[in-house]
């Protein structure tokens, strides 16, 4: 496949990428500015023109991939006999700059119950470059019609679901999950299946202090010990935020969230010219009863 579908292929599998562009080209090079390629862990798209240019940035996008980073950086190579290179001599006689783009995997959020406040959560959380699924065990709060209007830039996979503990199971490593059904019982089965994962990067759990109180004791019951309990988060959402409304709490619930995804993608290093050689340059979601508490975040419960 050309650099174009395995863009596709890559965001189709959750699987990040490094594109890799010709910026430059003076006197004679193997390809031509604009020539494009894409670098994934496991495979390599189209080219930039083979020999010691190509696996050089080859072995910096992987390293680049290794190490987390998403800020764009420049590679410069001189192509004559002159220069030492890892890979071989090329004797083109021209130089060749070009631009690694990191393209990291979509963030994946879960909302776990789809009525008033998870179905305004959805319709915010829509409107950002994440991959969101929206489960509900009731077939009518994720009818087609009804999340009509839940629609962006998002990927959004909705999922009518009678144990949704098994979506759960079945989501990405790095995931986060909003639980907000409106059954106790349910939230306290999903919340006991996000422990026994143990990679999720968030899990936030609609309800009041109350309800977290007797959660935390059933799910000690359940094997779960102080540690892995304290990795879930209730109440949900910002503090200051007194509002009941379901509007409300979902705005409250979305900007913690866009909160960790901007200190996620915190950059690692800064952008800059890299060598290319020695001789390169430079309550849940019914809302029934409370809300979000003056001292604290989210705390309705389901019904």
């Amino acid at each position: 496949m050309d650099w174009l579908a395995a863009l596709a292929h890559l965001r189709a599998g959750g699987l990040p990428g490094v594109l890799v562009t010709v910026t430059d080209v003076r006197g004679h090079a193997p390809r031509e500015a604009g020539a494009k390629m894409v670098v994934a862990a496991e495979g390599t798209w189209d080219s930039i023109g083979g020999g010691n240019l190509e696996a050089t940035v080859v072995d910096r996008a992987r390293e680049l991939l290794a190490g987390g980073a998403h800020v764009p950086e420049r590679m410069t190579f001189a192509l004559n006999e002159h220069v030492t290179n890892r890979h071989g001599n090329q004797c083109c006689g021209g130089e060749v700059s070009v631009l690694l783009e990191p393209l990291r995997t979509r963030a994946t959020i879960a909302v776990f119950g789809v009525g008033h406040v998870g179905f305004e959560l959805g319709r915010i959380l829509a409107r950002l470059p994440v991959s969101l699924h929206l489960v509900d065990s009731r077939a009518d709060q994720v009818a087609a019609e009804r999340l009509a209007e839940v629609t962006g830039p998002a990927e959004v996979r909705v999922h009518h679901a009678p144990a949704p503990e098994v979506v759960l199971r079945n989501l990405p490593e790095g995931s986060r999950v909003l639980v907000m059904t409106h059954d106790h019982a349910e939230d306290l089965i999903l919340c006991d299946a996000a422990l026994n994962r143990g990679d999720l990067a968030y899990v936030g759990l609609i309800g009041s202090r109350a309800k977290w109180a007797r959660f935390r004791r059933r799910l000690h019951e359940a094997g779960h010990d102080d540690a892995a309990i304290d990795t879930i988060t209730c109440p949900v959402g910002l503090p200051g935020l007194t509002g009941k409304a379901p509007a409300v709490i979902a705005v409250s619930v979305a900007a913690d969230l866009v909160r960790q995804l901007e200190r996620d993608l915190a950059p690692v290093g800064t952008g800059r010219e890299a060598a290319g050689g020695p001789a390169a340059d430079g309550s849940g979601d019914d809302g029934a009863d409370g809300g979000v508490t003056a001292d604290g975040p989210a705390t309705a419960d389901a019904r």
